[in-house]
């Protein structure tokens, strides 16, 4: 009497399961990977030596034609102040990033301080490191 098993185990392996999880992973970092976006608007910050370490909540910038952005869309500075208030009224530590360029005259932006100043924002003035 010869017993035979009937449950062979095969020595072959099949990759159509391994590449369709490759391929899903792929496509999942080419997605998450182009929703984060850097700010689009091109300036040439001053230049520093010291970096603040906050997060800001809202980013400010006014390019070398100045004209004014809040984050990517561009602003007039008569809507800067009221979409400024509706975006940081709730928050508990309301934080802007001002990123101005470098050739862009100090009283554009001391006006944008003073709007953080009347409503106790704290501002962050950011700069390109040094060299």
């Amino acid at each position: 009497m010869s017993l035979t098993s009937r449950n062979k185990v095969s020595v072959q392996f099949s990759m159509s399961g391994m590449t369709d999880i490759i391929f899903l992973l792929l496509i999942f970092f080419m997605l998450t990977s182009t929703l984060i976006a850097p700010n689009a608007i091109k300036l040439l910050l001053p230049k520093s030596s010291t970096q603040t370490a906050a997060k800001p909540l809202v980013t400010v910038s006014i390019t070398q034609d100045l004209k004014y952005y809040m984050g990517t869309r561009q602003v007039s500075f008569s809507q800067l102040e009221p979409l400024l208030e509706n975006e940081l009224k709730y928050r508990v530590e309301p934080t802007i990033s001002l990123h101005a360029d470098k050739s862009v005259p100090v009283e554009h932006v001391v006006k944008v301080m003073n709007i953080a100043r009347r409503h106790k924002y704290k501002v962050i003035l950011a700069t390109a490191p040094e060299d």
